[in-house]
């Protein structure tokens, strides 16, 4: 069992872990848990009635959530030439080819996000080792590798996510940060669960959505009524 501090212990107390709430009751209650003295990072914990075993129920991919994460990310682009220039004015953090890949050979990893066009994923698979593991390495299911660089780097700027079911069934993202307004985690909230209903797998049966979570980073989880995963964004 995992020891939590006392602070959380108290917040615990206010959470009825048997209750499910609609989405924003629960976000809500979110922001008023989070009260820690950083800008707390709000999540949301998606379990999922697929089996990730199967090639056929892995679900992975990225979108963009229209209110950012609150967080900026750093981007290195691994491309040649003209392709490198158009990194460079769109505002990657590190751009090369055989240099930037020497590197991070030896150490360098200070970035969150790696985007590589299609000729030089011969170059970045020496990385495979040293990026894998980190989640860093360029994908085309998630749009990280691809010749439209600039495209890449403005969506994750401007906040841009990856998703991916782990071996349990269930996808962990952020949707923001505790000062964003409730609308507006929301909003977020509702882009990344609209992505994985339409993402949903043939092979999948039953109950799809089986579990919502809603947390910030020092608080404890609030349920979220899985049935009722649309109704949400009316104003009060």
């Amino acid at each position: 069992m995992p020891k939590h501090g006392k602070k959380y212990l108290e917040q615990a107390k206010l959470v009825d872990r048997d209750q499910v709430l609609e989405a924003r009751e629960a976000m809500d209650m979110v922001k008023k848990l989070a009260t820690a003295k950083f800008d707390e990072t709000v999540e949301v914990a998606f379990r999922l009635g697929v089996d990730p075993r199967h090639a056929d129920q892995m679900i992975r991919g990225a979108v963009v959530l229209p209110h950012g994460t609150g967080k900026s990310r750093k981007v290195a682009v691994f491309a040649k030439g003209d392709k490198a220039k158009e990194a460079e004015a769109a505002g990657a953090d590190a751009v090369g080819a055989e240099d930037l890949v020497e590197k991070i050979q030896g150490g360098w990893l200070d970035f969150d996000v790696a985007v590589a066009t299609p000729d030089v994923m011969g170059l970045v698979g020496k990385l495979g080792r040293l990026l894998g593991p980190k989640g860093l390495m360029p994908n085309p299911k998630t749009g990280t590798v691809t010749f439209d660089v600039a495209r890449a780097i403005q969506e994750i700027k401007a906040g841009k996510i990856e998703y991916r079911v782990d071996k349990t069934g269930i996808i962990h993202a952020p949707i923001g940060k505790a000062s964003f307004d409730v609308q507006k985690l929301l909003e977020n909230y509702q882009t990344l669960l609209d992505t994985l209903i339409k993402a949903k797998p043939a092979a999948a049966k039953g109950q799809y959505i089986k579990s919502i979570t809603l947390s910030s980073t020092m608080s404890p989880g609030v349920r979220v009524n899985p049935l009722k995963p649309h109704a949400l964004l009316v104003q009060q």
